[in-house]
């Protein structure tokens, strides 16, 4: 009787972990496995709209999903931005959104090109169709601290201006770092000129045990005073999971714990693996969700989901 109690629980043990958040979305639509990654949400004329990376044949050739959605949680493909200008041959993928006079702007980085990899700007009237800078790429870092790589574009208002948040690498092409540039007012275009790196060091770089070699995907939110940067640690699958540090200038940070603020998920979980690259987003009604990609698989298929997150004027937490 003990043994087939002690069964009993294991089962309902493994069932539940096993379940499905009730936000589950990926794209099967490009290629014939499901992958979706690197989710960035905005609200735009009406409802919300999605961007996140899918890649083509044999992980190359990356691309950006465009997804809709009225609640948040059930989400519908609607489009999908293709390589287009010469400097996209290879991919892009990683986009950072905002709105701004109306318009969607799109930030997002090469792919494909090593150390050349670098930022880029589009426009869009209705979200879906965009038109690209005619300055792009529009930034890429300099300075003996940096290979001259920028990824994973997070662009916030903050101080009367946009601050442009980027992942590059050492020199020896081995640890991933975020950095920090600026435009001089809100009055921009976001061309290539308009960019300032603010630093000629990380702004914040790996040191942590779970963080590993690997500080990337940043995404931002203002509450007061001061940025709450959400941060992923760890390269893919290692696992990657999610931490938060906080600045009142955008150039100094300060991490909140020394543990991840969202870990990857338990054995038998649909994010054993990771729970990476995050989006932190304020919905309409003015609850706090962080989106973020997972998969249990070491990275055969990504899936997107998120979570509600609470600032309780102390700290961050995930709400049950």
């Amino acid at each position: 009787m003990k043994l087939l109690f002690i069964l009993i629980l294991f089962s309902g043990m493994t069932a539940l972990a096993q379940q499905k958040p009730a936000m589950y979305y990926t794209d099967s639509g490009v290629i014939a496995k499901p992958i979706a990654k690197d989710p960035k949400v905005i609200y735009f004329k009406g409802r919300y709209l999605m961007y996140y990376s899918v890649p083509g044949h044999n992980n190359q050739n990356w691309s950006i999903g465009i997804a809709a959605s009225n609640d948040l949680t059930s989400w519908k493909k609607i489009g999908n931005i293709q390589p287009a200008a010469a400097y996209e041959k290879n991919g892009l993928c990683a986009p950072g959104a905002i709105v701004k006079d109306g318009k969607v702007h799109l930030f997002y980085q090469t792919y494909g090109n090593g150390k050349n990899d670098a930022i880029c700007h589009a426009i869009s009237h209705d979200g879906i169709s965009f038109t690209r800078n005619a300055t792009n790429p529009i930034f890429r870092p300099i300075g003996n601290w940096t290979c001259g790589r920028a990824i994973d574009a997070e662009v916030v208002m903050f101080n009367n201006r946009y601050w442009l948040f980027f992942a590059t690498r050492d020199t020896s092409y081995k640890i991933q770092m975020q950095g920090v540039a600026a435009t001089s007012s809100l009055n921009t275009s976001f061309n290539r000129a308009e960019w300032t790196q603010l630093t000629d060091s990380s702004i914040l770089h790996p040191s942590l045990p779970w963080e590993k070699q690997c500080i990337e995907g940043a995404s931002c939110i203002q509450i007061g005073k001061e940025l709450y940067m959400f941060y992923a640690g760890g390269y893919n699958n290692e696992p990657q999971q999610i931490g938060i540090a906080k600045s009142k200038d955008g150039i100094r940070w300060e991490r909140i714990s020394d543990m991840p603020f969202l870990s990857n998920g338990r054995a038998g979980s649909w994010n054993e693996s990771e729970s990476g690259h995050p989006d932190i987003f304020k919905a309409n009604d003015g609850r706090y969700y962080l989106f973020f990609q997972g998969n249990n698989d070491k990275g055969k298929s990504w899936y997107l989901s998120k979570k509600e997150v609470k600032f309780n004027g102390k700290k961050w937490i995930v709400k049950n």
